[in-house]
């Protein structure tokens, strides 16, 4: 009997393997998210938070005064009797002038020899280091200086008045003789002792170049022993009247246009002051030119003051000013909303005749971005030019046709970007704080677009 050698491969049959099916998927879903990560555009987001900014800000100021310059009728040795930046009635004594310089020199010696002080110039004296140790800081420290100063013109005025006085019998002789000259107030006033050519500047005439301090020349009247006939002797300031001009930058200037006065740090005392002001604008540069009516004294010395002009801390919403944009709305007038359709939201009737003549009355509730006290600014979604809307309750129609801007920035909450309006306090070169609580605006913690020039509005946001 022969034997069947034929062999039947045995197929085993199909199983399938959930495993593999499960890593495809994995797969496909892993290259399909890599795709989208590389060809999708992403946001940065900003959250809203509370903050502040402090805004001081430091200027140069041109101080302007009514000032007149006196000259002297003599030549000779010239001796002074007033402290400068002191208060002088008419006809008071200021300064000698001696022809042969006999007087002159006796009243030099004299002001070596501190022994002629009377009681009345010694009391002075004790006063004034008493009250300047009374209000002494250690912060202040600079201020020892211009007291030392102080001290000295107080010192040298008295020892001059007293030796005058000393040699009562020798000036009326000399008097007498035309070789000694009394130089009087010719008004009253305040003393300063140098020129530097600005004493007729106005606040009308002033240049921009005048605040370039390294074109300044201040001289000082009392730098020589010996005066020539006609030449400036000393100067008076006749009224306490005076403005300060500050070169400021547009960003205070914005920040002004709220107030009616400001407030000034005086960098030379610390002091404070409250005044009025104007913003002028000459030459492409615009100035803050603050008027005061008193304190001029303590400045008389000075051309250039500097100061602080100080604002309030202003407290808001701090948002980065990258997020902001402008945007154009359609401007409806309150009196043509109602309300319809079964809703409580505000909306318009919108009258419109197509192509084939059929005439339509549609009720749309646009969204709204901002109100005034007469309209509403809405978006151009549900709106176009020249649709005329009806006023409830009447025939009168409106024509929509007036637009305005406003700032705002894309709330990204809801995974799109929503255009909301914002009203901003105050603005530097990074951030703006702006008004919270604000109809129809950002709220504290929203997430905004960083860069709200990137944005296009109602398209899906990837953070």
């Amino acid at each position: 009997m022969t034997k069947n050698k034929k062999i039947v491969r045995y197929r085993k049959p199909f199983h399938l393997n959930i495993g593999v099916i499960v890593f495809g998927i994995i797969l496909i879903y892993i290259m399909f998210y890599m795709y989208s990560y590389f060809t999708s555009t992403y946001t940065s987001m900003y959250e809203v938070v509370q903050g502040r900014i402090a805004v001081n800000n430091s200027y140069t100021g041109l101080a302007l005064r009514e000032e007149q310059v006196i000259t002297c009728n003599d030549t000779g040795s010239i001796n002074y009797y007033v402290k400068e930046a002191s208060k002088v009635g008419a006809g008071d004594l200021i300064y000698s002038v001696d022809t042969d310089g006999a007087i002159a020199k006796q009243i030099n010696l004299a002001n070596e020899d501190s022994s002629i002080l009377n009681t009345e110039n010694l009391e002075q004296i004790q006063h004034m280091i008493s009250e300047y140790s009374g209000k002494y800081q250690s912060e202040s420290f600079y201020e020892v200086y211009t007291f030392k100063n102080d001290l000295n013109a107080e010192i040298s005025e008295a020892l001059s008045m007293n030796a005058l006085n000393s040699i009562s019998d020798e000036v009326l002789w000399a008097e007498g003789n035309s070789t000694f000259h009394k130089g009087n107030a010719i008004r009253d006033g305040i003393v300063v002792y140098y020129t530097d050519g600005f004493e007729d500047v106005t606040v009308d005439s002033f240049t921009p170049d005048m605040f370039n301090k390294a074109n300044y020349t201040k001289n000082n009247l009392k730098d020589k022993s010996n005066i020539e006939a006609s030449n400036p002797v000393y100067k008076l300031i006749t009224s306490e009247n005076w403005n300060l001009v500050i070169p400021i930058n547009q960003d205070t200037s914005r920040q002004l246009q709220k107030y009616s006065t400001v407030r000034l740090r005086f960098k030379k005392d610390n002091t404070v002051l409250r005044a009025s002001f104007t913003i002028l604008e000459k030459e492409g540069n615009e100035y803050l030119v603050v008027s005061m009516t008193n304190s001029m004294i303590r400045f008389a010395t000075d051309r250039f003051i500097e100061v602080e002009i100080l604002f309030d801390e202003e407290s808001g919403l701090k948002i980065p000013n990258s997020s902001i944009i402008e945007k154009n709305f359609y401007i409806i007038p309150m009196e043509y909303f109602q309300k319809g359709n079964n809703s409580s939201a505000a909306g318009i009737v919108i009258h419109r005749v197509d192509k084939n003549g059929n005439i339509t009355e549609d009720f749309v509730t646009p969204t709204i971005y901002f109100t005034t006290e007469t309209g509403y600014y809405v978006d151009s979604e549900n709106l176009f030019a020249g649709d005329k809307i009806i006023k409830p309750d009447s025939s009168e129609t409106y024509i929509v046709h007036e637009t305005g801007k406003l700032e705002g920035v894309y709330c990204i909450n809801k995974g799109y970007a929503v255009f909301k309006q914002i009203d901003i306090i105050y603005q530097n070169a990074e951030y703006s704080i702006i008004r919270s609580g604000t109809d129809y605006g950002v709220d504290l913690y929203d997430h905004i677009a960083l860069d709200g020039s990137t944005i296009v509005e109602d398209t899906i946001i990837n953070e």
